[in-house]
Protein backbone atom coordinates (compact mmCIF):
# COMPACT_ATOMS: atom_id res chain seq x y z
CA UNK A 1 0.00 0.00 0.00
CA UNK A 2 2.96 2.32 0.57
CA UNK A 3 3.67 1.99 -3.15
CA UNK A 4 0.62 4.07 -4.10
CA UNK A 5 -0.76 5.68 -0.91
CA UNK A 6 0.60 9.25 -0.69
CA UNK A 7 -0.53 9.71 2.91
CA UNK A 8 1.55 6.73 4.05
CA UNK A 9 4.57 8.08 2.17
CA UNK A 10 4.12 11.47 3.83
CA UNK A 11 3.92 9.85 7.27
CA UNK A 12 7.12 7.87 6.60
CA UNK A 13 8.85 10.98 5.17
CA UNK A 14 9.29 9.29 1.79
CA UNK A 15 9.31 11.01 -1.57
CA UNK A 16 6.85 9.98 -4.30
CA UNK A 17 9.46 8.03 -6.26
CA UNK A 18 11.47 6.61 -3.35
CA UNK A 19 11.68 2.76 -3.36
CA UNK A 20 9.64 1.07 -0.63
CA UNK A 21 11.62 -0.82 2.01
CA UNK A 22 11.34 -4.60 2.27
CA UNK A 23 8.64 -5.89 4.61
CA UNK A 24 11.21 -7.83 6.66
CA UNK A 25 12.68 -4.51 7.82
CA UNK A 26 9.73 -4.03 10.15
CA UNK A 27 10.23 -7.46 11.72
CA UNK A 28 13.93 -6.80 12.32
CA UNK A 29 13.29 -3.36 13.85
CA UNK A 30 10.44 -4.75 15.95
CA UNK A 31 12.76 -7.31 17.51
CA UNK A 32 15.34 -4.61 18.29
CA UNK A 33 12.72 -2.41 19.94
CA UNK A 34 11.64 -5.30 22.17
CA UNK A 35 15.16 -6.33 23.12
CA UNK A 36 16.26 -2.81 24.06
CA UNK A 37 12.85 -1.89 25.59
CA UNK A 38 12.75 1.31 23.53
CA UNK A 39 8.95 1.51 23.66
CA UNK A 40 8.97 1.06 27.46
CA UNK A 41 11.54 3.85 27.91
CA UNK A 42 9.58 6.20 25.67
CA UNK A 43 6.35 5.37 27.50
CA UNK A 44 7.96 5.92 30.91
CA UNK A 45 9.36 9.29 29.80
CA UNK A 46 5.88 10.47 28.75
CA UNK A 47 4.40 9.38 32.10
CA UNK A 48 7.19 11.12 34.02
CA UNK A 49 6.57 14.31 32.06
CA UNK A 50 2.85 14.15 32.89
CA UNK A 51 3.69 13.65 36.56
CA UNK A 52 6.05 16.64 36.62
CA UNK A 53 3.35 18.80 35.03
CA UNK A 54 0.83 17.73 37.69
CA UNK A 55 -1.44 15.98 35.20
CA UNK A 56 -1.81 12.70 37.12
CA UNK A 57 -4.50 12.23 39.74
CA UNK A 58 -4.49 9.40 42.27
CA UNK A 59 -8.22 9.85 42.90
CA UNK A 60 -9.72 9.35 39.44
CA UNK A 61 -8.43 6.26 37.65
CA UNK A 62 -9.62 3.06 36.01
CA UNK A 63 -7.98 -0.34 35.58
CA UNK A 64 -9.34 -2.63 32.89
CA UNK A 65 -8.14 -6.00 31.68
CA UNK A 66 -8.63 -8.50 28.91
CA UNK A 67 -7.37 -11.90 27.87
CA UNK A 68 -4.59 -12.06 25.27
CA UNK A 69 -4.56 -15.35 23.39
CA UNK A 70 -1.10 -16.82 22.91
CA UNK A 71 0.33 -18.39 19.77
CA UNK A 72 0.38 -21.79 21.46
CA UNK A 73 -2.15 -24.31 20.19
CA UNK A 74 -4.57 -26.11 22.49
CA UNK A 75 -3.11 -29.30 21.04
CA UNK A 76 0.08 -28.51 22.95
CA UNK A 77 -1.72 -28.88 26.31
CA UNK A 78 -0.62 -32.10 27.98
CA UNK A 79 -0.93 -33.59 31.48
CA UNK A 80 1.98 -32.37 33.61
CA UNK A 81 2.83 -35.83 34.94
CA UNK A 82 2.21 -37.76 31.70
CA UNK A 83 5.22 -39.53 30.14
CA UNK A 84 6.25 -38.54 26.64
CA UNK A 85 4.30 -40.43 24.01
CA UNK A 86 6.28 -42.76 21.76
CA UNK A 87 3.37 -43.63 19.45
CA UNK A 88 3.72 -42.24 15.92
CA UNK A 89 1.43 -39.33 15.13
CA UNK A 90 -1.16 -39.55 12.37
CA UNK A 91 0.00 -36.12 11.17
CA UNK A 92 3.26 -34.77 12.63
CA UNK A 93 2.44 -31.24 11.52
CA UNK A 94 -1.09 -31.21 12.91
CA UNK A 95 -1.74 -34.27 15.08
CA UNK A 96 -5.23 -35.30 16.12
CA UNK A 97 -5.95 -34.69 19.83
CA UNK A 98 -9.07 -36.00 21.58
CA UNK A 99 -9.93 -34.33 24.90
CA UNK A 100 -13.42 -35.78 25.08
CA UNK A 101 -14.17 -36.84 28.65
CA UNK A 102 -10.97 -35.30 30.03
CA UNK A 103 -10.95 -32.46 32.54
CA UNK A 104 -8.13 -30.02 31.73
CA UNK A 105 -7.13 -27.57 34.46
CA UNK A 106 -4.10 -25.39 35.03
CA UNK A 107 -3.26 -27.53 38.06
CA UNK A 108 -3.02 -30.74 36.03
CA UNK A 109 -2.23 -29.65 32.46
CA UNK A 110 0.32 -27.39 30.80
CA UNK A 111 1.24 -26.27 27.30
CA UNK A 112 4.44 -27.86 26.05
CA UNK A 113 5.23 -24.90 23.74
CA UNK A 114 4.33 -22.05 26.12
CA UNK A 115 4.42 -23.29 29.74
CA UNK A 116 3.67 -19.80 31.13
CA UNK A 117 0.32 -19.56 29.34
CA UNK A 118 -2.74 -20.55 31.36
CA UNK A 119 -6.13 -21.88 30.33
CA UNK A 120 -8.73 -19.14 30.77
CA UNK A 121 -12.12 -18.13 29.44
CA UNK A 122 -13.96 -14.82 29.30
CA UNK A 123 -17.21 -16.07 30.81
CA UNK A 124 -19.50 -18.97 31.59
CA UNK A 125 -20.20 -21.10 28.54
CA UNK A 126 -17.16 -19.78 26.69
CA UNK A 127 -14.36 -22.04 25.51
CA UNK A 128 -11.07 -22.02 27.42
CA UNK A 129 -7.98 -20.78 25.58
CA UNK A 130 -4.31 -20.44 26.39
CA UNK A 131 -3.94 -16.85 27.47
CA UNK A 132 -2.11 -14.13 29.32
CA UNK A 133 -3.98 -11.21 30.84
CA UNK A 134 -3.39 -7.64 29.67
CA UNK A 135 -4.21 -4.67 31.89
CA UNK A 136 -4.25 -0.91 31.33
CA UNK A 137 -4.31 1.84 33.98
CA UNK A 138 -6.07 5.03 32.84
CA UNK A 139 -5.96 8.39 34.61
CA UNK A 140 -9.50 9.64 34.03
CA UNK A 141 -9.19 13.41 34.51
CA UNK A 142 -6.76 13.85 31.61
CA UNK A 143 -7.54 10.58 29.81
CA UNK A 144 -3.92 9.43 30.02
CA UNK A 145 -2.74 5.83 29.79
CA UNK A 146 -0.36 5.54 32.74
CA UNK A 147 0.64 1.88 32.78
CA UNK A 148 0.33 -1.36 30.81
CA UNK A 149 0.95 -4.79 32.29
CA UNK A 150 1.02 -8.38 31.08
CA UNK A 151 0.31 -10.92 33.83
CA UNK A 152 -0.59 -14.60 34.18
CA UNK A 153 -4.26 -15.21 33.39
CA UNK A 154 -5.30 -16.12 36.92
CA UNK A 155 -8.71 -15.46 38.42
CA UNK A 156 -7.34 -12.60 40.54
CA UNK A 157 -4.99 -11.00 38.00
CA UNK A 158 -7.09 -7.89 37.39
CA UNK A 159 -7.43 -6.80 41.01
CA UNK A 160 -3.83 -7.75 41.81
CA UNK A 161 -2.60 -5.72 38.84
CA UNK A 162 -4.84 -2.81 39.86
CA UNK A 163 -3.04 -2.56 43.20
CA UNK A 164 0.39 -2.95 41.62
CA UNK A 165 -0.11 -0.40 38.84
CA UNK A 166 -1.79 2.12 41.15
CA UNK A 167 1.04 2.17 43.71
CA UNK A 168 3.82 1.96 41.13
CA UNK A 169 2.54 4.33 38.46
CA UNK A 170 0.13 6.86 39.95
CA UNK A 171 1.63 7.31 43.41
CA UNK A 172 5.20 6.93 42.17
CA UNK A 173 8.36 5.66 43.89
CA UNK A 174 7.93 7.91 46.95
CA UNK A 175 4.80 6.07 48.06
CA UNK A 176 5.56 3.96 51.18
CA UNK A 177 3.15 1.25 50.00
CA UNK A 178 4.92 0.76 46.66
CA UNK A 179 4.80 -2.87 45.62
CA UNK A 180 7.65 -4.85 44.10
CA UNK A 181 6.43 -5.02 40.52
CA UNK A 182 9.30 -7.16 39.27
CA UNK A 183 8.36 -10.11 41.48
CA UNK A 184 5.09 -10.86 39.69
CA UNK A 185 4.44 -8.51 36.77
CA UNK A 186 6.51 -7.47 33.80
CA UNK A 187 6.49 -4.28 31.71
CA UNK A 188 4.62 -4.78 28.49
CA UNK A 189 7.65 -4.52 26.19
CA UNK A 190 9.61 -7.30 27.90
CA UNK A 191 6.45 -9.37 28.34
CA UNK A 192 5.66 -9.29 24.64
CA UNK A 193 9.16 -10.34 23.70
CA UNK A 194 8.96 -13.34 26.03
CA UNK A 195 5.41 -14.20 24.93
CA UNK A 196 6.07 -14.10 21.21
CA UNK A 197 9.38 -15.92 21.32
CA UNK A 198 8.24 -18.52 23.83
CA UNK A 199 5.21 -19.68 21.88
CA UNK A 200 6.30 -21.86 19.01
CA UNK A 201 2.90 -23.22 18.00
CA UNK A 202 0.62 -21.09 15.85
CA UNK A 203 -3.14 -21.16 15.92
CA UNK A 204 -5.46 -22.50 18.56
Amino acid sequence: MVDYHILFRWFLDMSLDEPVFDHSTFSQNSARLLIHEAAQKFFDAVVQYARREGLLSDEHFTVDGTLIETWASLKSVKPKDAPASTAPSDDPGNPTVDYHGDRCTNATHQSTTDPNALLARKGMGKEAKLCFSGHVLMENQQGLCVDLQIAPATGTAERDTARSTFFNSLLGPKCPSRLDQSSVYRPISSSLSQTTTGSGDSGA
